[in-house]
């Protein structure tokens, strides 16, 4: 592994998640061993019923009503999700110089929930646009929800959205590293977020794709790699890390979750919705050399897969010829649990895997009642956890449409 200076060295110093099955990692992290999913059957306008990985985070812990009114529910996921990573940190928060807190957050699309929300209102008034909101711009510029972040907080640092689809959550993480490298700021508020069930649009297209989970029990609606999977679930939820330098962390004594040694991003260049298991794989083998990790290195490998046919079948395809020969690397998936989250989906999947370091235990993908062949390698983790002892490193997939891919790699800290 590559060894570098302690101000180079940027571990991961808290954690504030809203998934759907748990509004902290302690309770998340339950709900994955316990195999209790948080997909549940919805309803939306227009579309109408079908399932969805909803949150029950209270949005108002941090903001008051009228903010949360004038706001978006992306920004009020988003400032709950950084009000529980500035606690869980332990910095000092009151004292710490705002100018040098830089805020990275990854979004799949942003403005979609708000815009079909202020057309259903003014058709009420024959769609005179006399009647539209005025907070539809500052609600549905593409800085929203990390300047929703800003305004609550205080943070004058920098402050902006990645728009990387379904890998956004590693991009943010990513870009909070690289900003920290750079001597750009000295604590970065780094993760992604997605408001996705709110909006008809995203149910509907994925319907049109024949892409959409059917199934007669919600819970069991998301099974990436069964046999008889057949398309997304789709879910809300964030997920922020307060990352740091090594060094400033060492000196305030702070609880460390893990050291992000290493990521790799590219492009398919290939499909608008098709993934592509060879530049997949490329992106994985970017994160190894850039970790300076081997494949057996790598005791746990989060997928991205979302229950689609084809997407399934080629991150395993690609998994193979980068883990082929690794016999001591643990597969699983959270999707299973929880939907996809868009683009909060890598970096809360992440952190649903990050208490392996303490507890040695890989959660397992779950709903696979007969594995595809086209799915299968070796030690994919189904159904049950698994207890493999020590876990030292973890490789998180995450793979978004128009052919982006986001790998991070996090390691357990140690001097």
């Amino acid at each position: 592994m590559k060894r570098r200076e302690d101000s180079e060295r940027i571990v991961i110093t808290g954690i504030g998640l809203a998934a759907p099955n748990g509004s902290n990692l302690e309770e998340y992290r339950r709900a994955l061993l316990s195999k209790r999913s948080g997909v549940v059957p919805y309803e939306i306008r227009y579309f109408g019923k079908t399932f969805a990985g909803v949150c029950h985070c209270d949005v108002l812990k941090y903001q008051s009503r009228r903010d949360a009114r004038r706001g978006t529910r992306a920004g009020g996921l988003s400032i709950y999700c950084v009000g529980e990573a500035i606690a869980d940190s332990g910095v000092d928060w009151e004292r710490f110089p705002k100018d040098c807190v830089g805020v990275y957050i990854g979004v799949t699309e942003h403005g979609n929930v708000e815009t079909e929300n202020e057309i259903y209102e003014i058709k009420q008034y024959d769609y005179d646009c006399s009647y539209w909101s005025h907070h539809h711009n500052p609600r549905t510029v593409a800085n929203n929800p990390a300047g929703e972040v800003t305004l609550r907080f205080g943070i004058t640092g920098p402050h902006y959205c990645l728009g990387a689809a379904c890998a956004a959550g590693n991009a943010g993480l990513i870009q909070g590293v690289q900003q920290l490298r750079l001597g750009e700021v000295d604590l970065a508020l780094a993760g992604g977020v997605s408001e996705s069930i709110r909006t008809f649009g995203i149910f509907a297209a994925f319907n049109a794709q024949n892409a959409l989970a059917r199934h007669e029990d919600a819970a069991k609606a998301s099974r990436p790699f069964d046999k008889a999977r057949n398309g997304i679930v789709v879910a809300e939820g964030g997920c922020v890390c307060t990352l740091e330098r090594l060094s400033d962390a060492k000196k305030r004594g702070a609880k460390i979750y893990g050291e992000i040694v290493g990521y790799g991003m590219n492009s398919d260049a290939s499909d608008f919705v098709l993934p592509n298991a060879e530049r997949q794989a490329q992106c994985m083998r970017k994160a190894l050399r850039s970790a300076e990790l081997s494949p057996e290195e790598i005791d746990i490998v989060n997928t991205h897969a979302t229950a689609t046919v084809a997407g399934d079948a080629l991150e395993i395809e690609a998994l193979r010829s980068v883990f082929g020969d690794s016999k001591k690397t643990y597969v699983n998936n959270t999707k299973s649990f929880i939907g996809h989250a868009m683009g909060a989906a890598g970096v809360l999947e992440l952190a649903g895997n990050l208490p392996s370091f303490d507890d040695g235990v890989v959660h397992p993908t779950i709903n696979v009642d007969e594995l595809d062949p086209e799915c299968e390698i070796d030690n994919l983790v189904l159904n049950e956890p698994k207890e493999v002892g020590n876990v030292r490193t973890i490789l998180n997939n995450s793979f978004g449409m128009v052919g982006i891919n986001a790998v991070t790699i996090v390691a357990k800290y140690e001097e």
